[in-house]
């Protein structure tokens, strides 16, 4: 059976947005043990299709949504950026003396494919994108990795002891940003920032990982 690992936050209608998206998908794809190259070029990929999303017209209060799913069995890493924006992008060939609207030409330089889609459950679309994504480590059981990336199931050491994880959930911070609320087998739920560090143990592997934010983009 092919091991599918993904991912789903929401980030708010921010200029920070952007960075934080790049942090976040480097720390995932890290975790992951995916080459460093392609790291680099998803980093950049996800950078454009988060700006783009945050320029397009739709009210401010709605979220934008990202996914990033990795298939082990064909190395295909696959980036999608939501919005509640109608129309379609699409690439443009802007003059020399034009700063902006290379975005999309940068993207389909970069990546295998990409394209757009009307968005499931709720209005807009979706943006993806592919592109090759070798695995280069294994991952251990015990292992550092990305709090957006930790799954019920898991035990993660908190406080010097380990806890089962036994639910996660997104939510917006008051800064706007994205944490975790983690619901463990003993004490209270714990609340971290989506890109903090945590060291887990695996109990077992289901070939999947994600965490949602709540509220709709």
């Amino acid at each position: 059976m092919a091991v599918l690992n993904q991912v789903a936050f929401q980030l708010s209608r921010r200029r920070g947005s952007v960075p934080r998206a790049r942090a976040l998908v480097t720390a995932v794809l890290g975790t992951w043990g995916i080459d460093q190259e392609a790291i680099d070029t998803a980093e950049l990929v996800l950078s454009e299709l988060v700006t783009n999303a945050l320029r397009a017209r739709a009210p401010g209060d709605r979220q934008v949504g990202i996914r990033i799913a990795h298939s082990e069995a064909d190395g295909l890493l696959r980036l999608e950026v939501s919005d509640a924006a109608e129309g379609r992008p699409e690439v443009r060939s802007p003059g020399e003396d034009e700063d902006g609207g290379r975005g999309l030409l940068l993207v389909d330089a970069l990546t295998h494919r990409w394209g757009v889609q009307k968005r499931e459950g709720g209005i807009g679309k979706t943006v993806w994108a592919e592109l090759k994504a070798p695995v280069i480590a294994a991952v251990p059981i015990e292992r550092e990795i990305a709090a957006v990336t930790v799954q019920p199931g898991e035990q993660v050491q908190l406080r010097g002891a380990w806890r089962t994880v036994r639910s996660v959930r997104g939510e917006r911070s008051v800064t706007g940003g994205f944490v975790l609320v983690l619901g463990l087998d003993d004490g209270p739920v714990v609340r971290v920032d989506a890109t903090d560090p945590l060291t887990v143990r695996s109990t077992g592997r289901n070939g999947s990982c994600g965490a949602a934010g709540s509220g709709e983009t």
